[in-house]
């Protein structure tokens, strides 16, 4: 498995059988683009993209990438019909609790405490469904567990219960999800990760900057904490 984050929440993750895009927010995610990374390289032969929830910027391109590249789109039931009006295709669409299974990999929505919709062109806003974490089960690879935007919350313990998620990705910038400090919490406390990776850090100037927080919190666990700059891959 090679996983390279892409800045802000969006992720590429390759296997044997898939190459996923999550919350594909490339067009205007600056750390993506200091990073000089090319759209059209990372999307090479995506066959799946991933949706947490439906904000702008994790969102993102997917409609774009999805009739490029006629990817498979997945979604909450609200989403996954908004994204229909938007020319996608293939849609497989889900909601909290749900399983959906593709060749290779099972995706499994989440709980996760944030909102989820977008304003249109005439200033309308649209609620988009819930916001999700995604779980993400591989033959033969590494589980992963992406948490989407969220603030800590007991029933993270549940999760692992039902999932032992191997490889956390943690959302940690703070003002819009939780902060490095709490996000570490949420990990020492509910989850056993052999490996995390914080995100949705950097990208604007009013959430944090680094994942300094995050990596103090974590001292002392068995978790591998894997800090990347956009573009490198991770492999596992």
């Amino acid at each position: 498995m090679k996983i390279t984050w892409l800045g802000h929440a969006a992720f590429r993750i390759e296997t044997a059988k898939a190459k996923i895009l999550i919350d594909p927010f490339l067009s205007y995610n600056q750390p993506f683009a200091d990073a000089g990374l090319d759209i059209k390289d990372v999307t090479e032969g995506v066959t799946h993209i991933l949706l947490t929830h439906g904000h702008a910027d994790h969102v993102g391109d997917t409609v774009a990438i999805a009739k490029e590249k006629g990817a498979v789109v997945l979604g909450n039931a609200d989403l996954g019909s908004w994204l229909g009006t938007k020319g996608v295709e293939k849609i497989e669409m889900g909601n909290t609790g749900g399983t959906v299974g593709f060749d290779g990999f099972t995706a499994t929505f989440t709980q996760a405490l944030h909102s989820s919709g977008q304003v249109d062109e005439m200033g309308v806003a649209h609620s988009l469904g819930s916001a999700n974490g995604l779980m993400l089960h591989f033959d033969d690879e590494l589980s992963v567990l992406h948490m989407g935007d969220t603030d800590i919350f007991t029933d993270m313990g549940l999760i692992n219960e039902l999932h032992q998620p191997d490889l956390g990705i943690v959302p940690i910038g703070d003002r819009f999800t939780m902060g490095g400090a709490v996000a570490a919490l949420a990990c020492q406390r509910f989850f056993d990760f052999k490996h995390a990776i914080p995100c949705h850090y950097g990208t604007f100037p009013i959430i944090d900057q680094t994942p300094e927080k995050f990596v103090k919190g974590m001292e002392g666990s068995r978790t591998r904490i894997e800090t990347p700059t956009p573009g490198t891959v991770l492999s596992y």
